[in-house]
């Protein structure tokens, strides 16, 4: 069953953003691989951030399972008794794994372009904010394109010189050859989601992204008609006005 929205579903940020994420990669791949094949290749990539506050790691306890000796254990080697030892727990960083896809010719293995959808890692100072905008800084100095894909309300947004347009929902498309311009597509909830560009290398045309239909793709495999709850507050708030068009949208 399809969403209930022409656009982009508000709940799921909230309830279901996890495993979106992953779906969705693995729908633009798909989606992609027919038009870019047999010259280019769609790779699924995984960074592995560690949980950080103002740049510093995060020590996350985790407490799980706690091994202690029997009572009254002893033991006697070559005479001496040992030391019952204290159980303590270690801490520990909490890695995150976020996926991303890179598109790579086939003849020399190339990255020619890098497609982010963002998450609340990417946003968020606690997290890997500032590995992500490191992780950005690279690769826009490199010879590989940049997609990246804002279909997270919650966060700080991408970082640009002029102020973005006033939106709920972003994509930057930064081809290698047009640094540091970048096209930037702006859409508010109540729209349907554009169809984006994928530059590739020089003289070949680009691919096609077509944001609504991999969106609708993915809701529809998922089940979200039903695993996700409607009658929860969406997080983060909407507008007044927002919240008019979500009523109106669930009730049609």
């Amino acid at each position: 069953m399809s969403s209930p929205f022409d656009g982009m579903d508000p709940f799921i940020e909230s309830q279901k953003w996890r495993g979106f994420h992953h779906s969705l990669i693995s729908e633009i791949r798909n989606w992609l691989t027919p038009q870019v094949r047999p010259r280019y290749v769609v790779d699924v990539e995984e960074d592995v951030y560690l949980a950080t506050e103002n740049g510093e790691p995060i020590k996350v306890i985790i407490p799980d399972v706690t091994i202690a000796p029997s009572e009254g254990w002893m033991e006697t080697v070559s005479g001496s008794v040992s030391t019952e030892p204290a159980v303590l727990t270690l801490p520990m960083m909490e890695p995150i794994e976020l996926a991303y896809l890179a598109i790579r010719r086939t003849d020399n293995e190339e990255t020619v372009a890098v497609i982010e959808v963002l998450s609340p890692t990417n946003k968020s100072a606690r997290d890997g904010r500032t590995q992500y905008l490191s992780k950005r800084n690279s690769l826009l100095r490199s010879s590989s394109h940049l997609i990246e894909i804002d279909l997270f309300r919650g966060g700080e947004r991408l970082p640009t010189i002029e102020v973005l347009p006033e939106a709920d929902y972003y994509a930057f498309v930064s081809r290698a050859e047009r640094r540091p311009k970048a096209e930037v597509y702006a859409w508010r909830l109540e729209s349907p989601m554009p169809c984006i560009p994928i530059p590739l290398s020089a003289g070949d045309p680009d691919a096609g992204l077509n944001l609504q239909s991999v969106f609708n793709i993915t809701y529809e495999r998922a089940g979200y008609d039903y695993a996700i709850r409607y009658d929860r507050p969406i997080e983060p708030p909407l507008s007044e006005r927002h919240l008019e068009f979500v009523v109106k949208s669930l009730n049609r």
